[in-house]
């Protein structure tokens, strides 16, 4: 079945966002004429294609796009062009601005290393997202999260008080329009509401290369085996443990002499850059989800 967002350039768009180019990504069942057919719908609306990939899954047989395009019209009349071509297929599509920033809310507890990198590549215009808010189970980020202007809001998280700060998270999103939420290694589980809820639209930092290590403490987990690489991956939530669709992994080598805390230590660096590319990614619009794995245009 067809599902279509047509998202607007405001609400904390931001700059670099040009009025005049669009982004056109979407997934649909596999047949021929699918390129033909877009590029075809482009052309009618007078658009200049300047970025366009496509794949296609030989094991689910479903085709997926995404494609720049410059137009002098406005979103209407491209809208009205592409709008029946990827109906007609069946497609699931979305339609943005290059370069609007997504609204995003930040999970965190008490670690503030990928907080501060997704922040910080917020300031210096790096990263195309507007942060509406900061929420933890812990107060330990609130002087950080006040020094890059981002209102913070912290609430204790006890088994009898879990499903209340859940609520919470679900009005803040409501109530900003929360397109993407990050959880810059919130050190709790989601509670299966809570992962249905924000299916495909949440993204967790888990600091081991998955499938290996999952749950807790993969570091020390990590030094039990004598491994000679440690990881990161950034996965989309699922009611699964740390089993969501994978989007960025990094990798560093370390031996036998390194402890747990260096292990650690080493591990920050590794994922706040991997948190930060998979936000990009998805604030691009270059994640396509397929099944329980992801199409990632880069």
């Amino acid at each position: 079945m067809e599902s279509t967002r047509v998202l607007a350039s405001g609400d904390g768009s931001g700059g670099g966002v040009d009025s005049g180019h669009w982004v056109l990504s979407f997934r649909c069942d596999d047949r021929q004429g699918i390129v033909h057919s877009v590029s075809g719908a482009i052309a009618a609306a007078q658009g200049n294609i300047t970025e366009l990939q496509q794949f296609t899954s030989t094991e689910s047989s479903r085709f997926f796009m995404r494609v720049q395009v410059q137009s002098g019209f406005d979103r209407s009349v491209f809208e009205q062009a592409v709008a029946p071509v990827v109906s007609e297929l069946g497609a699931d599509w979305e339609l943005d601005y290059v370069g609007r920033r997504r609204r995003t809310l930040i999970l965190a507890s008490k670690a503030g290393h990928c907080v501060n990198d997704l922040l910080y590549r917020q300031r210096i215009g790096t990263l195309p997202i507007s942060v509406a808010k900061v929420m933890a189970n812990h107060p330990d980020l609130e002087d950080m999260a006040s020094f890059y202007g981002a209102p913070f809001e912290a609430h204790a998280v006890l088994p009898e008080t879990k499903a209340d700060f859940e609520q919470r998270v679900l009005d803040t999103v409501a109530e900003y329009d929360i397109e993407l939420v990050v959880l810059a290694r919130y050190m709790q589980i989601l509670s299966p509401r809570m992962c249905a809820a924000l299916a495909g639209r949440a993204i967790n930092i888990h600091h081991s290369f998955l499938p290996g290590f999952k749950g807790a403490n993969p570091y020390r987990q990590a030094h039990a085996r004598g491994v000679k690489l440690i990881g990161a991956t950034a996965h989309f939530v699922t009611a699964d443990l740390d089993e969501g669709p994978i989007i960025e992994q990094n990798v560093q080598r370390v031996d036998h002499s390194d402890d747990v805390p260096h292990l650690v230590a080493i591990g920050r660096e590794l994922e706040s850059r991997t948190l930060a590319e998979a936000v990009r990614l998805f604030a691009e619009h270059r994640i396509l989800l397929d099944g329980a794995r992801t199409v990632v245009f880069r």
